[in-house]
């Protein structure tokens, strides 16, 4: 029998959405507004912590605070519209709906912006929690219920495990699988156009968890960690 409808906990960048190309023209319009040089390409190669810690590596720490307001002030012009959707982005969200879910989006990202983001794609979730990074973000995921978490960073795979959640890791940011899976996923999908299948198997329960194509261990508590 089916378990009861699930709370679905959802990381926003390279898990929801593809925010490399917004974030690189915002970071390449704060280089041209601060005359500072920053690599935008290797700064969108490792999304996932905060902005404060990207920002440490090319501001003293004392400008961080002032050049993250700049940094915002800009980011809706230049960062929301070349942002698309992850593949199967809506489908893992439609997928939480058909089984009478609800969707909690937890990121580090601040909020604003990631309502836009949200809003841009035509992802509605019934609660959003920002600026909540790796273990922080167990207070979203615990105050709302969440069962299962489900993130492409090692951040996000801390954040579920202290929540005491699943934790359901994407292969489709800056972490590998390999890498994943030693951080402690219980479960790691190439992207989230297998979680329709995933989440299907496993509210049926572990005889319906099969090892499919599109799953590494589906479902198995990852004891590598």
């Amino acid at each position: 029998m089916p378990m009861h409808p699930p709370t679905v906990g959802f990381d926003l960048d390279m898990t929801l959405i593809d925010s490399r190309p917004g974030i690189k023209a915002a970071y390449e319009e704060l280089a041209v507004r601060t005359g500072t040089a920053i690599d935008a390409g290797l700064a969108v190669s490792r999304l996932g912590p905060p902005l404060e810690h990207e920002l440490a590596h090319w501001f003293p720490v004392e400008a961080v605070p002032e050049v993250a307001g700049i940094y915002r002030a800009i980011y809706p012009e230049y960062a929301i519209a070349p942002s698309p959707a992850m593949p199967g982005a809506a489908e893992a969200v439609a997928a939480v709906r058909r089984a009478g879910g609800r969707v909690v989006v937890v990121t580090a990202k601040h909020g604003p912006s990631a309502e836009l983001h949200l809003r841009h794609v035509g992802i509605e979730p019934d609660v959003l929690a920002g600026q909540l990074w790796a273990e922080a973000k167990a207070e979203a995921l615990r105050a709302h219920g969440a069962g299962v978490y489900v993130g492409d960073h090692t951040g996000d795979v801390r954040g579920a495990r202290t929540a005491g959640a699943l934790s359901v890791a994407v292969a489709t940011g800056p972490c590998g699988a390999e890498e994943l899976r030693a951080a402690g996923a219980d479960v790691v999908l190439d992207d989230l156009r297998a979680f329709p299948g995933w989440l299907d198997r496993y509210r049926e329960g572990p005889a319906a968890e099969a090892p499919g194509p599109e799953a590494a261990e589906p479902g198995t508590p990852a004891s590598r960690a």
